[in-house]
C-alpha cells in the first residue's frame, strides 16, 4: 500500500506517535484534532450521543447545554433602544462636548464633521417586569421578558464598519479566516443531534431591504479547523438546504447502498493519509442521508398548536422570515442542535431614522420575546443560553440634516452600545454596565468583544484560555489572547 503523506502530514503524525482509530462513520463514530496533541488526530469519541470531541471538556459543569444567537446585522441603536439617558431630550440638537468625543473612532462618514448635535431617542423609555428594567416603549414583547434578561449596556469593540465588525464579534478577528463561535462549540462539545446539523445557520433581512447588510459565509465559518463543524444555512426559499434531494430516479434503498460503499471507500483512504476533510466528507454524506427525512420534519410547524404560533406574530408562517427562523430555532434547540444562529439584516439606519427604526422593530420585537416565553414555557430556558448581538451601536449625535427629519440618522458606533443575554446561568432582571449621560463612554464594567466571547463560552462550560487550535505554529482562541469572563452577568 502506497502512502501519500504530506511532509506537513508526516512530520506531525510522527511527533505526535499518531495511532489512527477504526472509523465507523455511518455509526456516527469520528476522528477530532486533539486540542492537546496539536497536529494529530486523537482516538475517535462517540459524536452521536453528544459529548465533548476533545479530552477533559467542558472544562467545568455547564450552565447551558446550547445557544441561540439572535444577531441584528448593521449595528442596531443602544440609543433608541436599551441605553436610557433621559437627559438627551434637554440636550436636543445642542453640540456633543469635545471632552466627551475624544479619542472615539467614527467611521469616514461623519469624522469629518465640524459639529455634532445630540439626537435624543426617538420614543420615550418605559419601565418592564418587577426588575423595572428600561427598555424602549418600542420593545413592548422584549420588554415583558425582562425579568429573566440581563442588558449589557457597556459592550465595546474597535470595529467601526459592518464586516469586520461581525467578524470580531464571531471569529475574534476583524479578518475573515478564523474558526467562529458555533464552528468552536460544535468542536469542542459536540452536539446531541443525530439527525440534524450542531451549528445551524438562518439569515433574514427587512422586506423592503431598505438598509440591508450582506451576510458573508465566513460569518459561520469553521476557519482552519476540520470543516464538518462549520455552519449549515438553512434558505429562506426554496430547497432549505442544497444538494439535499436525491437525482431522479434513486430510491432511498439505492441511495443506502450508494453511501455505504463510498464509506468504505473514505475510510480506506483515510486511513491512508488521515486527511480530518476525509472524515468531514464521512460526516457530512451520512448528515445529508438523514436529514433527507428530518428537515420536512422540521420545517413543518403546522404542528404546532395556534397558541404558539401567536407568541411568534403574524409572519410566523411567512417562510424566511425572522419570525418564522425564531420558531425553528426553538425546534432546532428541541432537537439537539449545539448552536443556532439567526442573523436579521436592516439595522443600519444613516437616515428616515424613524421609519426604518420602527420597522426593524416590528419585524424582531415579538418573535424575540416570543421565543423567549416560549423556551421559558417548556423549562428550556433554564439549559438554552439567548443572546441578542449587533456588531457595534449607532452615535449619539445627528448623521444628516437637522433641518430635515427625513435625512436623520445615526452612524456606527463601537465606543460603546447594548446586547443582552437571558437563560442558562445569567443574571436575571439585571442590567451590566453604564455609560456616561450621553450614552458615549463606558464609565462602569466594559464588556469588550473578547469579554463577551468568554463569556458565553464560560456559560458553555468552557475554559476560553484552553480551548485553542494550533495552526500555522502558534496556538489560536476565540478570544485571542485577550478577554475576561463578566462575572457580574453571571447568576
Amino acid at each position: 500500500m502506497t502512502l501519500s503523506l504530506s511532509r506537513r502530514q508526516l512530520l506531525g503524525q510522527a511527533a505526535a506517535g499518531l495511532s489512527l482509530a477504526g472509523i465507523s462513520g455511518l455509526a456516527g463514530r469520528q476522528v477530532f484534532a486533539d486540542d492537546s496533541a496539536v497536529a494529530a488526530l486523537a482516538q475517535a469519541q462517540d459524536w452521536g450521543a453528544g459529548p465533548s470531541a476533545l479530552k477533559g471538556l467542558p472544562h467545568f459543569a455547564p450552565k447551558a447545554k446550547r445557544v441561540i444567537l439572535l444577531w441584528m446585522g448593521g449595528g442596531m441603536s443602544h440609543v433608541d433602544l436599551y441605553d436610557h439617558k433621559p437627559g438627551l431630550e434637554k440636550l436636543r440638537f445642542q453640540d456633543l462636548p469635545d471632552s466627551v468625543r475624544s479619542g472615539a473612532r467614527l467611521s469616514s462618514m461623519t469624522a469629518g464633521y465640524k459639529s455634532f448635535p445630540i439626537l435624543p431617542p426617538i420614543k420615550p423609555f418605559k419601565q418592564y417586569g418587577q426588575s423595572g428594567t428600561h427598555m424602549s416603549e418600542l420593545l413592548p414583547h422584549i420588554g415583558a421578558m425582562a425579568d429573566d434578561i440581563c442588558l449589557i449596556n457597556s459592550m465595546q469593540t474597535e470595529a467601526v464598519n459592518h464586516s469586520p465588525g461581525v467578524t470580531f464579534s464571531l471569529s475574534g478577528s476583524q479578518v475573515p479566516g478564523r474558526p467562529t463561535l458555533g464552528a468552536w462549540l460544535s468542536y469542542a462539545l459536540g452536539t446531541q443531534a443525530t439527525d440534524l446539523p450542531g451549528f445551524v445557520v438562518m439569515t433574514s433581512t427587512d422586506e423592503a431591504r431598505t438598509c440591508g447588510q450582506l451576510f458573508y459565509e465566513h460569518y459561520w465559518s469553521s476557519g482552519f479547523i476540520p470543516s464538518r463543524f462549520q455552519g449549515v444555512r438553512f434558505r429562506g426559499g426554496g430547497d432549505p438546504v442544497l444538494y439535499l434531494g436525491d437525482p431522479a430516479g434513486m430510491d432511498r434503498a439505492g441511495k443506502r447502498d450508494l453511501l455505504d460503499d463510498l464509506g468504505e471507500l473514505n475510510r480506506h483512504r483515510l486511513t491512508q493519509v488521515g486527511d480530518p476533510e476525509i472524515d468531514t466528507r464521512i460526516a457530512q454524506y451520512e448528515m445529508s442521508y438523514k436529514m433527507q427525512s428530518s428537515v420536512p420534519d422540521l420545517l413543518d410547524i403546522d404542528q404546532e398548536p395556534q397558541h404558539v404560533l401567536d407568541l411568534y406574530g403574524p409572519d410566523v408562517k411567512k417562510r424566511g422570515s425572522y419570525a418564522f427562523n425564531c420558531l425553528l430555532a426553538r425546534r432546532l434547540a428541541e432537537r439537539g442542535s449545539r448552536c443556532i444562529q439567526l442573523m436579521h439584516s436592516g439595522w443600519d439606519q444613516h437616515n428616515n431614522w424613524s421609519y426604518h427604526l420602527e420597522n426593524m422593530v416590528r419585524d424582531t420585537d415579538q418573535p424575540s420575546g416570543g421565543l423567549l416565553k416560549d423556551l421559558k414555557q417548556r423549562g428550556m430556558l433554564d439549559d438554552t443560553l439567548v443572546v441578542m448581538a449587533t456588531e457595534f451601536g449607532r452615535t449619539v449625535f445627528l448623521q444628516g440634516n437637522k433641518d430635515n427629519p427625513k435625512s436623520y440618522g445615526r452612524d456606527h458606533f463601537g465606543r460603546a452600545y447594548s446586547t443582552w443575554m437571558a437563560g442558562a446561568g445569567v443574571k436575571k432582571g439585571a442590567v451590566y454596565g453604564e455609560t456616561d449621560e450621553f450614552g458615549y463612554n463606558v464609565v462602569r464594567d466594559k464588556m469588550h468583544v473578547h469579554d463577551w466571547q468568554a463569556t458565553v463560552l464560560h456559560l458553555l462550560g468552557i475554559d476560553h484560555t484552553r480551548l485553542t487550535y494550533r495552526y500555522q505554529g502558534r496556538q489560536f482562541r476565540l478570544s485571542d489572547v485577550h478577554g475576561e469572563v463578566a462575572k457580574g452577568v453571571l447568576a
